[in-house]
């Protein structure tokens, strides 16, 4: 029987029940795109500049609930990768969330919630990332993490590169297709220590297909909303499959009531 946890964050910051290499130093962990801090006009006529103080302190302490502090530097990539994502947003429709203390809290944070189960993950494969959730917020944090973005969507891959590049990660791949292509599952099988995903489809298909891109042993984590109803029933088929389940997680995004749940599943070691 996998073990349930509730996962909860107090307004004070504090928290409980959490379990409990980078760049190299010459070279910038972000660069500011053409135009600097000059600011930029959204539809509403509201200059994009850099981020506002409460959403920026939203982010900082929220990120503690994780097991995150995050630097100056660091901080910096957030409010570039906010300040971009609001700009491409206004000519593309990359997210429906708009406003930005919303970026942070439901792109921003709800990525970093996985991050204190990845901590022994180098390679990580994102599966149906969108505009780069959860893969580059946990790339952020940790830039010696090696990470594939993976969706179908053209402008969103686009956007992915661009981001990317325009922060000056290195070790990071974006791929735009299918999990289910052959040449893809050819050339990704079994290659990550982890795979995960944000609400990407449901576990019946998710899993199996997921599955084929961990390494033995690996760790595979599914991203989902409050409602697991209608998937429960597919729990008691784990068994059969090449995942067994470790954990359900519970919790509340930092400072909010927005549930959310994580599904931690490990991938079977075979012995010969």
């Amino acid at each position: 029987m996998p073990l349930e946890a509730n996962w909860d964050v107090r307004l004070s910051g504090e928290y409980w029940d959490l379990f409990s290499g980078g760049v190299e130093k010459d070279k910038p962990v972000f660069l500011l795109t053409e135009g600097g801090d000059e600011g930029r006009q959204s539809q509403r006529g509201k200059e994009i500049t850099q981020m506002e103080q409460e959403n920026e302190d939203l982010l900082i302490e929220g990120a503690k609930c994780f097991e995150i502090d995050l630097d100056e530097t660091t901080l910096k990539a957030f409010d570039l990768y906010l300040r971009e994502l609001l700009k491409w947003n206004q000519k593309m429709n990359l997210t429906a969330i708009r406003s930005e203390r919303e970026m942070v809290l439901k792109h921003f944070l709800d990525s970093l919630s996985a991050h204190p189960h990845l901590t022994e993950v180098s390679t990580l494969l994102d599966i149906g990332s969108g505009a780069g959730f959860p893969g580059i917020p946990l790339k952020i944090v940790r830039p010696s993490l090696k990470i594939t973005l993976i969706d179908s969507v053209r402008k969103k891959t686009d956007f992915q590169r661009h981001i990317l590049r325009t922060l000056g990660l290195k070790g990071w791949e974006v791929i735009h297709g299918r999990i289910e292509n052959k040449e893809i599952i050819e050339r990704l099988k079994g290659q990550y220590e982890g795979v995960i995903s944000r609400a990407f489809s449901t576990l019946s298909l998710f899993l199996p297909q997921a599955s084929l891109f961990l390494q033995q042993g690996g760790i595979l984590i599914a991203m989902k909303g409050r409602r697991l109803d209608n998937e429960l029933p597919y729990l008691s088929q784990f068994e059969n499959l090449p995942c067994r389940l470790e954990k359900i997680i519970r919790f509340s995004l930092p400072f909010s009531s927005i549930r959310r749940t994580l599904l931690l599943f490990r991938k079977r070691v075979i012995h010969p």
